[in-house]
């Protein structure tokens, strides 16, 4: 599977509020120009979803995208490939003597084989910093539908740009050749309606969904929990889960855990933010200047080179 297939014959679609949302985070950011519409052509529908109706707004293409991560890149840090002193696991700051985090550690000790092959953060979400705000903002019920929409825009177009461009580290690192299903966390914090981070991904993947969800009465805690969430049955599927945040990545690897107990034979997640704390980021030398977000290189391979 070439590594954009996952989002083969994308086209940007969405209201037109938020498309006006695309061209304002755009200047916001400092990028000079603002993305151009490109010709409408058809959408892709989404198997799981029924189809909606046409939309009104103009569409846009990769180009548009990568220059809305462009323009939010110079303010992201993100792990490297030589990642020294970072956890082998999450790629967060790794404890004192161990090559691993504390919380990565623990999971390792109680569920080894249980848990997902590879774990890549897009970047890191140090407390404070614009990323972090965003990953709040996209889902947050008190923030005003505008800030929404631009904070959705802007973590849609760095995760459809990271996967097109390094899809097939992901695979490799997994030795799959491709995922077969998509999956997001769940959030076990009773959220009425369809999660934001689903919404975020879902009619933008061209692959079929794994139905994956929490336990009723689940409550959110931080530790690892195999009855967390559950999975239809799924032998043999190679599923990539996407979350949206990490601090100790207990929902995520508990999902990875539901997946394999449904019969999933890989599991690759993909997190939009490994949360940092200020103060940690700093100990361990992480942020902007040190660590900087490249868009030809991620956590498992510097200098990736995107095929046109």
């Amino acid at each position: 599977m070439n590594p954009w297939q996952i989002v083969r014959g994308f086209t940007y679609r969405g209201p037109v509020a938020e498309l006006d949302a695309v061209r304002r985070a755009v200047r916001q950011e400092g990028h000079a120009a603002a993305p151009k519409p490109v010709a409408r052509t058809a959408v892709p529908q989404v198997p799981w979803e029924p189809p909606r109706p046409p939309s009104k707004a103009p569409l846009a293409g990769w180009p548009d995208l990568r220059r809305l991560v462009g323009a939010q890149a110079r303010l992201l840090s993100a792990p490297q490939a030589d990642g020294r002193g970072l956890c082998e696991t999450c790629h967060g700051p790794q404890d004192q003597g161990s090559p691993r985090c504390f919380p990565c550690d623990l999971h390792v000790q109680c569920a080894r084989d249980s848990l997902a092959d590879v774990v890549v953060p897009v970047a890191f979400a140090i407390k404070g910093d614009a990323h972090a705000r965003r990953l709040w903002q996209y889902k947050s019920a008190r923030q005003p539908a505008e800030a929404r929409a631009e904070a959705a825009a802007m973590l849609r177009a760095l995760l459809l740009v990271f996967l097109r461009d390094h899809g097939a580290c992901l695979w490799r690192a997994a030795g799959v050749a491709g995922p077969s299903h998509l999956a997001a966390v769940p959030t076990a914090r009773g959220r009425p309606g369809v999660h934001p981070l689903r919404e975020l991904v879902e009619d933008y993947l061209a692959i079929p969904r794994a139905k994956l969800s929490a336990r009723p009465g689940e409550a959110a805690v931080r530790d690892l929990d195999p009855d967390r969430f559950s999975a239809m049955p799924m032998p043999g599927a190679r599923v990539l889960l996407i979350d949206d945040t990490w601090t100790t990545g207990s929902n995520a690897q508990s999902a990875a855990m539901a997946l394999r107990r449904a019969g999933a034979i890989a599991v690759i997640t993909v997190v939009l933010g490994r949360h940092v704390g200020r103060a940690e980021a700093s100990a361990a030398g992480l942020g902007p200047a040190t660590t900087p977000f490249r868009m030809r290189s991620c956590a498992l391979h510097n200098d990736h080179v995107a095929a046109p």
